[in-house]
């Protein structure tokens, strides 16, 4: 299962990076969400993937007697997800702007206006 993950994770931040590359707005915030989604998908690989064990110790029990998944990983990629959303809407609320100013959604084209937004 692990040798899956790790292609798929490989995958996504290829297919992420390749996006981010490309002179289009819209490919270049696809791209960064692909990213976003490949990190908690590393990250939660790393938290060890046990099926039907829940990381509960008992009352009477002092530690867990089985191997069990690390639910810390968990409540990262929960917080991850709710950032990389923020992130995602800013940078999507910020190039529309951009391209209503310069009339483009070409990267290079934005880089090299010289114009300051004044509105």
């Amino acid at each position: 299962m692990e040798i899956l993950l790790a292609i798929v994770i490989g995958v996504l931040y290829a297919a992420g990076l390749y996006l981010m590359m490309r002179r289009s707005v819209v490919r270049l915030i696809l791209g960064l969400g692909l990213l976003g989604h490949a990190a908690n998908l590393l990250i939660f690989t790393f938290g060890r993937l046990v099926r039907g064990q829940p990381p509960l110790i008992s009352a009477s029990a002092e530690r867990l007697a089985f191997s069990s998944a690390d639910p810390l990983p968990q409540a990262l990629i929960l917080t991850a997800i709710v950032i990389g959303f923020g992130v995602q809407a800013f940078t999507i609320v910020l190039f529309k702007r951009v391209g209503r100013v310069l009339d483009t959604d070409d990267v290079q084209q934005m880089r090299d206006a010289d114009v300051f937004i004044t509105e």
